[in-house]
């Protein structure tokens, strides 16, 4: 009898003996999530992934599901690198392009205190003053060497006037982390991928040096030997391949057991966008997008919190939640999605809303999630310590106003 090729998708018992095995050993290898995502359009593949991700984030999360309210504060949209699906880098001579003043800064914090958000969120290009003669200038007449002595700064004035900043500034040193580190609750970089081939001529990180993967990965384990607790993530979508979308979880799976710091992960879609090079680059369907993120549980474990954007997938939160999904990142009442302003966020109650009619409750909790807050007071430098025992429950969650409070116990009982 002639053997099937190697290549041939599994068979559905065969795939869910691996699954059974993965919820018995909370982990599913890289090799086996390639092998069940290249057949997730196979008839009855993507049930039975969702409901063994399930079945793993029930052990680690019950019924909750957590969001931060925050402010979203681009302090640069300047950058050195340039993605193919990316708008939120402008030149210099562009009429969008924009820098913040600490006075800027200030009073985009006075606003989000004034929402009952609890997080700043400062997210910027990677370093713009490498690329641009006038940036370094600009800064230069402001008393800063880099865009990192701004980002110090700033952070430093979003938590002197009352918020609790997270940091995405793209490719930082080890030095440069230490800096931010006093001022800021928690960090991150989103990993993106670590296919070397999407940086190869065509592929949309040709133009994109900071997108080198062993850059990232560095990045990453620099922050755990600093005790940053650490968001990290893959973005599907942008011509990788099942093996390589299975490689990136692994990696970030072994970066979590090395050092403890990756508090949460990000599955991010790829949506084409009008204005770049991949505007005619197809998304993936929501079936494959669903089947990711239900790998990724399997692969990451119970423990870990998997973050899906909620405004990138509007119509899918109820099967995003389903598939192992605990948590909706960064919601803002105060500002638009500055990467992705065209996917406007949901309404706090229509969240809320969404997640209870999914069997959830929605918690609202700090940039940095209650575990480390109650476990790992070694993450935290002594004035952000102070500061987290104020903003936190005794749960490691936010303290929510009086009449926040009030809403969220009436849905809780709903």
């Amino acid at each position: 009898m002639n053997q099937p090729p190697e290549n041939q998708p599994p068979a559905l018992r065969e795939i869910e003996r691996w699954l059974h095995a993965a919820v018995d050993d909370d982990r599913l290898e890289g090799a086996l999530a390639a092998r069940i995502g290249a057949a997730l359009d196979r008839p009855g593949v993507l049930d039975a992934v969702v409901v063994a991700a399930d079945a793993v984030r029930k052990k680690g999360h019950s019924t909750r599901v957590t969001v931060a309210r925050n402010i979203f504060i681009p302090l640069t949209n300047l950058c050195r690198d340039r993605c193919d699906y990316c708008t939120f880098a402008k030149l210099p001579d562009s009429p969008e392009a924009k820098t913040y003043e600490i006075a800027e800064v200030r009073e985009a914090v006075r606003g989000g205190v004034a929402t009952g958000c609890t997080e700043a969120l400062f997210c910027l290009g990677d370093k713009p003053e490498v690329a641009y003669r006038g940036h370094r200038a600009w800064l230069a007449e402001r008393g800063w060497d880099s865009t990192v002595a701004q980002l110090v700064e700033a952070c430093q004035a979003a938590f002197e006037d009352g918020m609790l900043p997270h940091t995405n500034a793209g490719i930082l040193s080890q030095e440069e982390m230490a800096e931010l580190r006093p001022w800021n609750a928690s960090m991150g970089l989103m990993l993106e991928t670590t296919s070397t081939r999407l940086r190869q001529k065509g592929m949309p990180h040709y133009y994109a040096p900071d997108k080198e993967p062993e850059k990232r990965l560095r990045m990453h384990a620099e922050a755990g030997e600093l005790k940053i607790p650490f968001t990290s993530g893959i973005l599907l979508g942008i011509g990788e391949n099942d093996a390589e979308r299975a490689d990136t979880l692994v990696a970030i799976r072994e970066l979590q057991l090395r050092f403890g710091h990756i508090q949460e992960v990000i599955v991010q879609p790829f949506h084409p966008k009008p204005s770049t090079r991949m505007r005619a680059f197809p998304s993936l369907r929501d079936e494959i997008v669903l089947g990711w993120v239900a790998l990724a549980r399997l692969v990451l474990g119970s423990r870990m919190n998997l973050q899906a954007p909620p405004n990138l997938a509007p119509g899918m939160l109820e099967r995003l939640l389903a598939a192992g999904v605990n948590d909706w990142g960064g919601v803002s009442p105060v500002s638009i999605d500055f990467i992705n302003p065209e996917a406007p966020w949901p309404q706090l109650r229509e969240l809320r809303q969404r997640t209870r009619a999914a069997d959830r409750v929605l918690r609202e909790r700090l940039p940095v999630h209650p575990e480390y807050i109650l476990d790992r007071p070694d993450f935290f430098d002594p004035q952000m310590r102070e500061a987290l025992a104020r903003f936190a429950t005794d749960e490691g969650l936010a303290r929510v106003s009086d009449h926040q409070s009030h809403y969220q116990s009436d849905e809780e009982a709903a």
